[in-house]
């Protein structure tokens, strides 16, 4: 299965550049406004947890974020596949793992590049600085150096130590290979297994397997000079010699023949499909190998349809991938206080992984991935989107901890630890991934009405690159092909199909369709040649009315009510037609849905119970449930006013229309948002907090959108125009690339249409 996806320089560059240099920031977590503020976080306040921590030193962990923050370590000796970069330029890679660690995990951690290839030098630093944190994540440190430095940090600190490059893609690999044996009806204890790569991955992979059960001698380690044998001198050290056995055996060839499992862990094409026909009967073929690995599943299965074949990519069923592991491994540590992270809670997280695999998939991770996902050959490995993981690794760690006594504070109910764990989810995250894999099913022929704008160039490249669909661009090819070269995307030009008024073939098509759509409305023939020639909005949209796009995507260049007008030319896209828009707010892990953003100026209750329903329709679209709350400055008739009369009827509507979903209002923002102030109104009709909100005005959208978006950092989606017969989305003049791109899923995904 190929990944029509590609990556650029420049956007690689653009990403870590944009919005600001790199990827995290660092936010208080608690007020800082007032002058009382600033004497209780810092002096004389601050002074009572200090003498508190220094009487009793495990207090830390209650007093500050210690126990919830992690320290990403490198000296960039083994860069990803690169090598040796350098402390600073393995800063990037540093940083990505601290996004992961907060993503999947909800953990802070910060990033410490240390400029310095001498162990001892590595390891005082790094000491020095541990009471700072809860646990410690090593990364891209060369072998051998890796193996002394976490044994020595294991032995001096009294903190989780733990290297991810070789204990992470140890368990995942255990975990899949528990699963793999389970299907070909197995054993671990009578299998012969072959590692090919004797670094610092491979040598922690058949380590921890060996712990799980294999036996010494049916495992054969190989590298690069061949195979580990007893009485071998050539390029050992003391950590390939204890895996070295007593064998003939010399080459990874003569290993394999009749082998049950190969672990590779070293270098693209190492394995031949002749390599893998000898192996025995259904083998298991973990070609880790990144990029690219050792042999492709195809080859693998031209050769032996039985095998079952994970790899390190994501395009690939069975991706070996760290991510699965290292954020819940410390979320269970760090929840128990843990001193480490041993073999047994490695273990405990390799088989939670395995038992998460044979069960039923929820249906939002198979739309993620946009395929069936159902334990079996092609899935021995839970995808890194299950939302499941952060409720069901972290107790399983914690547990083995707590039974193998590193755990400083044990959590006496599990079940409850895990409801608390559910919490952590973002569900924005999910949702966006679902909305992206619904749009690379569709394939949607997504036409760009503004190609003289670089961000459209670029949000179309990286729809066309990300394989969501053919990128349509409206524009003049030259003028296209001059603003990408000056963007550093001249190779892009040959992907793209530009589509060019002045050339098309349809124009005549185009303009009796227009013609008979206006000439009672004003517009004569030269009217109809000028608006369907000469305005790129009104050619676009002729291009959707006619099949010749799926979808469509515009208003980055002009104001979203002049292009409302100029897209009404082709479409019914008025209030009056039940258009409306709807904006998503995503922050700190909540959607909210604001209407109407777009198309009603001043809607009485009759609209605002449409805007309802068009927000219920969004949320559903969106994976949500709807609850719907009509938003005013009274709440449930007090204070009574004029102004929120309409906001007081609108419920009635709906009460009238007998809809499917839950609503309630008049009410004031914080009675809909906050679950506490939501408990003083128990008659309520909502279940919960809403997440659709119906507010007065435009007006007073706009003004509550970009309010969150300016001062509370928001994340917003939209509007995203509703209630057409056709996909269109119109963007706002300020957009971003990345938010055109949002647009375009939104519309190749038909969010919100009638």
């Amino acid at each position: 299965m190929a990944d029509k996806s590609r990556i650029t320089r420049e956007e690689a560059l653009a990403y870590h550049l944009e919005p600001s240099p790199g990827k995290i920031d660092i936010n208080a977590s608690t007020p800082m406004a007032t002058q009382r503020d600033l004497s209780l976080a810092y002096s004389p306040g601050v002074a009572v947890p200090c003498e508190v921590i220094a009487e009793r030193p495990e207090t830390a962990y209650d007093y500050t974020t210690k126990g919830n923050l992690v320290a990403v370590i490198s000296n960039g000796t083994a860069v990803l596949g690169l090598g040796n970069l350098g402390a600073l330029a393995s800063k990037p890679v540093m940083e990505g793992k601290a996004v992961l660690f907060k993503r999947f995990a909800d953990i802070n951690s910060i990033d410490i590049e240390l400029d310095t290839e001498d162990p001892d030098e590595f390891c005082r630093a790094v000491r020095l600085m541990s009471p700072t944190f809860g646990g410690i994540n090593l990364e891209d440190i060369k072998a051998p150096e890796c193996f002394i430095i976490e044994q020595r940090l294991k032995e001096e600190c009294d903190i989780p130590v733990f290297h991810d490059d070789q204990h992470g893609t140890a368990v995942i690999c255990a975990a899949g290979l528990i699963n793999a044996l389970h299907i070909s009806g197995k054993k671990i204890e009578d299998c012969r297994i072959v590692l090919n790569g004797a670094g610092a991955a491979g040598i922690a992979c058949i380590e921890l397997l060996k712990t799980m059960g294999v036996r010494h001698e049916n495992c054969i380690v190989c590298d690069t000079k061949g195979v580990l044998y007893q009485g071998r001198t050539e390029g050992m050290n003391q950590w390939k010699s204890a895996h070295a056995v007593k064998t003939d055996l010399r080459s990874l060839a003569e290993a394999m023949k009749d082998a049950d499992v190969f672990l590779g862990v070293s270098a693209k094409g190492a394995v031949t499909r002749e390599m893998v026909a000898s192996m025995a009967p259904n083998p298991v073929i973990f070609a880790m190998a990144n990029p690219d690995p050792e042999i492709t599943p195809e080859e693998a299965h031209e050769v032996r349809p039985d095998a079952i074949v994970a790899t390190g990519r994501s395009d690939y069923p069975n991706q070996v991938n760290n991510v699965l592991g290292f954020p819940y491994l410390f979320r269970g540590a760090l929840d128990i206080h843990a001193r480490a992270i041993n073999d047994e809670m490695k273990i405990a997280c390799a088989h939670a992984l395995a038992a998460l695999a044979r069960e039923d998939v929820p249906d939002e991770v198979a739309l993620v991935y946009g395929r069936d996902l159902t334990f079996g050959r092609d899935y021995i490995i839970p995808t890194p989107f299950d939302p499941r993981l952060i409720y069901t690794i972290p107790p399983a760690v914690a547990r083995a901890g707590m039974d193998t006594g590193v755990a400083r504070r044990p959590i006496k109910d599990l079940d409850r630890y895990a409801e608390g764990l559910r919490a952590r989810l973002d569900p924005t995250s999910s949702i966006l991934q679902g909305i992206y894999a619904r749009a690379k099913a569709a394939q949607a022929r997504m036409i760009f009405a503004e190609g003289d704008d670089v961000r459209v160039l670029r949000a179309a490249v990286a729809y066309q690159r990300q394989g969501l669909g053919k990128a349509l661009v409206v524009g003049r090819e030259a003028d296209v092909s001059a603003k990408l070269d000056a963007a550093g995307l001249a190779d892009a030009v040959r992907e793209l199909e530009v589509v060019n008024a002045a050339n098309t073939q349809h124009l005549e098509s185009y303009k009796a369709f227009l013609y008979e759509r206006l000439q009672r409305k004003g517009h004569d023939r030269s009217d109809i040649h000028r608006l369907a020639a000469r305005d790129r909005h009104v050619f676009a949209a002729l291009m959707l009315a006619h099949g010749h796009g799926d979808a469509l995507v515009t208003g980055a260049t002009r104001k979203s009510a002049h292009v409302l007008d100029l897209i009404g030319k082709v479409f019914d896209a008025r209030a009056q037609d039940g258009a409306v828009g709807i904006t998503a707010l995503l922050h700190k892990g909540r959607i909210v849905l604001i209407g109407d953003t777009l198309v009603h100026e001043w809607p009485e209750a009759e609209d605002l119970a449409l805007i309802a329903e068009r927000g219920a329709q969004v949320a559903r679209d969106l994976g949500l449930e709807p609850r719907v709350a009509f938003v005013s400055f009274s709440t449930f008739g007090y204070p009574v006013s004029e102004r929120s009369e309409k906001m007081h009827r609108a419920p009635q509507v709906l009460d009238r229309k007998g809809v499917d979903f839950e609503y309630d209002g008049e009410m004031a923002v914080d009675v809909a948002l906050n679950a506490q102030v939501m408990a003083q109104y128990p008659f309520t009709r909502l279940s919960g907090p809403a997440n659709v909100l119906v507010v007065p005005a435009r007006h007073s959208a706009s003004i509550s959108v970009k309010l969150m978006q300016e001062m509370a950092g928001a994340t917003v989606i939209g509007p995203i125009l509703t209630g057409l017969k056709s996909p269109i989305q119109v963007c706002s003049t300020v957009s971003t690339a990345n938010d055109i791109l949002n647009m375009a899923v939104m519309a190749a995904c038909e969010i919100g249409r009638r």
